[in-house]
């Protein structure tokens, strides 16, 4: 099972739309999750459509409509893994302790908010990841989302993608 994450799109106000290499991993893409901060409806629109599955939530710029059609957690198995998904889990400093303590029967939490990438693995064995943002590359070099592939023994590899500049 192909999964791709992103977050922090922040359509249209930080880009047009998502670059096109984006949108073919969503049809690639057995499942893709969003992590907030979608700012505008459409997307939601968009993604529900051309996405085999789509999960999210809404982020801290999320207006109304988007926190009326998200939740602030989603929550979903897949292949056996407990997935959460939230868009803020506060400071870096603390973070695998504090989400240990959030979602004690999660397996994998994918969240966003800093649009700066992260990989890690809590003391409890819980495996956390944001996807940074595929429009908004903040201080970071790269604008980024991730990928991975679900297998029959878990998670499998996932993967950074770097997207190039824009204009």
């Amino acid at each position: 099972m192909r999964l791709l994450l992103i977050a922090d799109t922040h359509l249209p106000k930080r880009a047009k739309a998502l670059p096109d290499e984006v949108w073919s991993q969503v049809d690639a893409a057995d499942v893709v999750f969003h992590a907030g901060d979608w700012v505008e409806p459409y997307l939601l629109d968009e993604l529900a459509e051309r996405s085999a599955r789509l999960i999210g939530v809404h982020g801290n710029n999320d207006g109304d409509e988007l926190r009326r059609r998200l939740p602030e957690v989603a929550r979903v198995e897949l292949g056996g893994l407990r997935f959460a998904m939230v868009h803020e889990t506060g400071a870096a400093q603390g973070r695998e302790r504090r989400c240990d303590k959030a979602y004690p029967d999660v397996d994998v939490l994918v969240f966003g908010h800093s649009h700066i990438p992260w990989d890690s693995v809590t003391p409890a064995g819980m495996r956390l990841l944001n996807p940074g943002s595929p429009t908004d590359r903040r201080r970071q070099p790269h604008c980024t989302y991730l990928t991975a592939d679900l297998t029959a023994g878990g998670l499998g590899e996932v993967q950074l993608h770097r997207l190039p500049g824009r204009g």
